[in-house]
């Protein structure tokens, strides 16, 4: 039986998506261990904070608060992802595997599910509706492929290696066509407009490319072990959407 991706939001009287809906510069990131929760603030102002922390205060204990330039961690006594009423306390199923984090954003508190049988899917999103909570499905797609390599690969492990000239690079080079097949431009080309040298420009893009392949090596290894009638079929599920 095929495995689905569900990506989901509900909108409820949530405390957390309560301060993003009264403060929309903020996203909020939820991580828990069973015993403390890591909440990431993401702020479009540093200034915000004092507000979006006082409303905090009145939620959760807040154990320590680390500032990193616009984004704050702030970590709390309490594990509060799965207390009664919560979308959390609905994904009991051993055939519903959520994974984090738990992101909260203008109102909304979205999900993202492995589920291993569509009836739980089902019933999920029935009993949420008939407790009264908002819920809209983002994406619902089968899923194949290895657990692990899915939630194992993130932009920070394919880039944050690069340096902002690899970086700068790699964009420019893609938005000039290069990666085109024909080439909507040459590297001479790209480099002049960036006023460096063919070499230099062409130094800093081989060293981000082979950083990235280099990060997406072992999971293109664990793809290559996937069955080819299941990878016909994933291509024929992506294509048809």
């Amino acid at each position: 039986m095929a495995l689905f991706e569900i990506i989901f939001r509900a909108r409820y009287d949530n405390p957390f998506s309560m301060i993003t809906k009264d403060n929309p510069s903020v996203k909020i990131y939820q991580w828990c261990n069973d015993h403390h929760d890591v909440m990431e603030l993401m702020m479009q102002k540093r200034d915000d904070y004092g507000r979006i922390r006082e409303a905090f205060t009145k939620i959760v204990e807040i154990v320590d608060e680390i500032h990193n330039g616009e984004n704050t961690h702030v970590i709390t006594r309490m594990c509060a992802c799965g207390g009664p009423g919560t979308v959390g306390s609905f994904l009991g199923s051993p055939s519903l595997l959520s994974i984090p984090p738990i992101a909260y954003e203008n109102g909304w508190e979205y999900h993202r599910l492995i589920a291993f049988r569509h009836e739980n899917v089902t019933m999920l999103l029935s009993d949420l509706k008939k407790a009264g909570f908002e819920v809209e499905i983002l994406r619902k797609k089968p899923f194949d492929g290895y657990i692990a390599s899915s939630l194992t690969l993130t932009a920070d492990a394919l880039f944050s290696d690069l340096t902002d000239k690899q970086l700068n690079a790699l964009t420019t080079a893609f938005a000039q066509g290069y990666f085109r097949f024909p080439r909507g431009s040459d590297l001479q080309t790209i480099a002049s407009r960036e006023k460096v040298s063919r070499t230099t420009f062409l130094e800093h893009l081989k060293k981000a490319e082979n950083k990235i392949i280099t990060a997406l090596m072992p999971h293109i290894q664990l793809f290559r072990q996937i069955p080819k009638r299941r990878k016909e079929d994933l291509r024929l599920c992506c294509e048809a959407s």
